[in-house]
């Protein structure tokens, strides 16, 4: 909100789209490098080393928003003294149906990156133990999972993802004509949820085991974690195309 009311004072909100692409690159090297402090962190102090880690990182954080960032308040209307209500913003939802859509489509891909979030760790653990079972010295042994590791490789392909949406929507992008070869964000959105489906179907099958009969002989442990872990990158990477889209 900060941003888009910066880019509307100074006039520039035709590069937003660029902006947050290039933001959302850069959250995801910072988060690449949090997967491997948190892991440290975690090896030193136990589950609750990343959390006393963040404090610092919170703290400096407020630091240079409260010093390098400007107060902007949104424009109101024709009337000076008047100020946006909730109700003229359901107006506004109730006057344009494709902003509903839009919420509609957000809503329903930020659920599923939720159910992402809350189910990754269990699932990736579980396949993990099934496979390195084997390799265990006695029954007693325990397998880690490394979560921290896991996380830096889901940021990288949340990189990837916001990288590939900048070079293939980037308006540079023209042909010997001077058309415009870019993709369309309505198009790429398209082909973005789809492979996000396509992403989701396949980690739930290989949690399942239950995989088509054609495809049954990659039913092995070690097969079912190769699946599980890719159908998760997969939709990390079109997470990392969806919020710049």
């Amino acid at each position: 909100a900060w941003l888009v009311g910066e880019a509307g004072k100074e006039g520039v909100e035709s590069s937003l789209g660029e902006t947050f692409g290039l933001a959302y690159a850069g959250d995801s090297i910072v988060a690449i490098l949090a997967g491997q402090l948190a892991s440290i962190a975690a090896s030193s102090r136990g589950p609750t080393g990343p959390f006393e880690m963040s404090v610092g990182f919170l703290i400096l954080g407020g630091l240079l928003a409260a010093t390098a960032w400007k107060e902007n308040v949104a424009g109101g209307g024709n009337d000076s003294g008047s100020k946006p209500t909730i109700r003229d913003a359901v107006k506004v939802v109730k006057s344009d149906p494709k902003i509903m859509l839009v919420g509609a489509m957000q809503s329903l891909f930020e659920a599923a990156m939720y159910v992402f979030v809350l189910n990754w760790p269990p699932a990736v653990s579980k396949a993990v133990g099934s496979y390195f079972s084997k390799f265990a010295t006695d029954a007693s042994s325990a397998i880690s999972t490394p979560y921290g590791t896991v996380f830096s490789c889901f940021m990288a392909c949340c990189l990837l993802g916001s990288t590939v949406f900048g070079q293939l929507t980037s308006s540079k992008k023209v042909d010997k004509d001077g058309k415009s070869k870019a993709v369309s964000t309505e198009n790429f959105a398209v082909g973005m949820l789809g492979l996000a489906t396509l992403a989701m179907g396949s980690a739930t099958l290989s949690i399942a085991g239950k995989l088509p009969k054609l495809l049954s002989f990659l039913s092995s442990p070690g097969s079912l974690l190769a699946i599980l872990v890719s159908s998760l990158f997969v939709f990390e990477s079109c997470v990392g195309m969806y919020f710049p889209t």
